[in-house]
């Protein structure tokens, strides 16, 4: 049987289809790649955006701005010395966008204004910090990036 020119072409058209469909359903199929959201309820936590901006700008007032140090001791969070730390009451979240098992919260329980988070919880690599925290009513929110 002769192949001709418009044969060939629908031939290659085919066998190209076939190639990307494979590949396609392969990678939706292969357990490695991993489709999770960063966090469950998506468009719920969405709705709340706007009270995340405020609690941001109040956070980056010159007196309320918290500074992250790491030590040899672990991540250091000084908070302003202008508020009594035994009112400031929150919460510090770790998050490990590569390893969702990593992942922590710690409750904040100051008596003075430091926060040490021991070095043996935290491992080498990229950290996204958010410290949450109330201070007379007032609400708060710090977010930082940092490779540890």
């Amino acid at each position: 049987m002769k192949i001709n020119w418009g044969t060939g072409i629908v031939l290659a058209f085919i066998g190209f289809i076939g190639f990307i469909l494979f590949f396609v359903v392969k990678m939706n199929m292969d357990d490695r790649a991993n489709h999770d959201l960063v966090t469950e309820d998506y468009y719920k936590a969405e709705l709340g955006y706007q009270r995340e901006i405020n609690e941001q700008n109040n956070a980056e007032e010159d007196i309320a701005r918290i500074k992250i140090k790491k030590t040899a001791e672990g991540l250091l969070l000084e908070f302003p010395e202008k508020f009594d730390p035994e009112i400031i009451k929150g919460t510090v979240s770790l998050y490990r966008p590569s390893n969702k098992h990593m992942d922590f919260d710690l409750p904040i329980s100051l008596s003075n204004a430091h926060l040490l988070i021991p070095d043996k919880r935290l491992l080498g690599g990229r950290w996204d910090i958010s410290v949450s925290w109330d201070y007379k009513g007032e609400k708060y929110l710090h977010k930082e990036r940092l490779t540890y």
